[in-house]
């Protein structure tokens, strides 16, 4: 069977990953499971939290994604990643001045997110057509939440709005198709709000937040599932409730694609103690960062989202493939 662009399915996870990981050790405290961020090693004192990710769509600032996205695994779990390894695969024909920029944006996202980048490997390998960039961040901390920590009556609360990330992405090429320059112009601004870093910390400071998760891949649907699912809860999302940013349903018009299901990395879902809701607003108001209360958590394994035109409930049954993904494969097939 041949398989689809993006994450692999839950299925194929737990068959062919998640069961092969090699030797045992009683210092792993968090394993690999669907919907989770990243790994936890206990140490003599504490915690270390790890997660990597590869940043392989995305050609132009691939440097600063590859740095935020890894960043913001290991802050949903309530800290701030303090080091980094990054492997970066380069296309054939690449020049120095190409180089020089993709790792000056490493290097100034680490900066500005005060982590060090401690070592990896860099190489010119064939058969590429653009650079994949893969990093490792690491945390040593004293405590963490996960994203399937949420409790039967948590609100789900969201920072600023979705499909962030593909809003960032799709803008340049947006000009191409008739977007207005000032939508290209402020959704080419959207690599700004990409971290989730700052709002994570905040919140967990609260100590009512139960669980944290980063839209990222399959964008706001895709991280409730999986936070549901990594849960073992019920959660019922209210479509009308999830904000959108002017600039991206403009870009997303212009695709024809869902805001919803766009990546999204840049926006923090958090399961909130019931009632303590203004808590964690207040918190993340000193920073800056709008919060919207889009859902609860109830008893149950279903995920279910509510849309805003008549009441209709949708079942949400697994991740859906990223747009950027279905984009891709569309273009792919009429070129062929």
């Amino acid at each position: 069977m041949k398989l689809a662009l993006g994450k692999l399915p839950p299925e194929l996870l737990r068959k062919y990953v998640f069961s092969m990981t090699g030797a045992k050790s009683k210092e792993l405290v968090l394993s690999p499971r669907v919907g989770l961020d990243f790994g936890v090693v206990k140490l003599r004192s504490g915690f270390l939290i790890v997660s990597s990710d590869p940043v392989t769509g995305v050609a132009k600032n691939a440097g600063w994604h590859a740095v935020v996205v890894s960043a913001n695994d290991v802050a949903t779990s309530g800290n701030r990643a303090g080091f980094m390894q990054s492997v970066i695969l380069l296309p054939e024909r690449v020049d120095e001045a190409a180089v020089r920029e993709l790792t000056s944006k490493m290097a100034d996202a680490a900066r500005r997110l005060g982590i060090t980048i401690v070592g990896g490997h860099t190489e010119v390998t064939p058969g590429l057509d653009r650079p994949i960039v893969m990093t490792t961040a690491f945390a040593v901390a004293p405590s963490f939440v996960t994203s399937g920590g949420a409790k039967a009556g948590d609100t789900l609360m969201m920072t600023k709005s979705a499909g962030i990330e593909g809003t960032a992405i799709l803008a340049e090429e947006a000009a191409t198709r008739g977007a207005s320059p000032t939508t290209v112009r402020r959704a080419s601004r959207f690599f700004e709000r990409m971290s989730v870093v700052d709002e994570a910390e905040k919140a967990f400071e609260t100590g009512f937040v139960h669980a944290m998760h980063d839209c990222t891949e399959g964008g706001v649907l895709g991280a409730v599932y999986e936070m549901s699912f990594a849960s073992h809860l019920g959660l019922e999302v209210h479509e009308d409730r999830i904000p959108v940013a002017q600039e991206t349903r403009a870009v997303c018009s212009v695709f024809g694609v869902d805001p919803l299901k766009l990546i999204g990395s840049g926006a923090l879902l958090m399961a909130v103690e019931g009632g303590k809701e203004e808590v964690v607003k207040g918190a993340l108001a000193t920073i800056g960062t709008p919060v919207t209360s889009i859902g609860r958590f109830r008893e149950g394994r279903r995920t279910i989202l509510v849309h805003q035109k008549g009441g209709r409930r949708t079942l949400i049954r697994d991740s859906p493939v990223d747009e950027l993904w279905r984009m891709e494969t569309t273009a792919h097939l009429v070129s062929t």
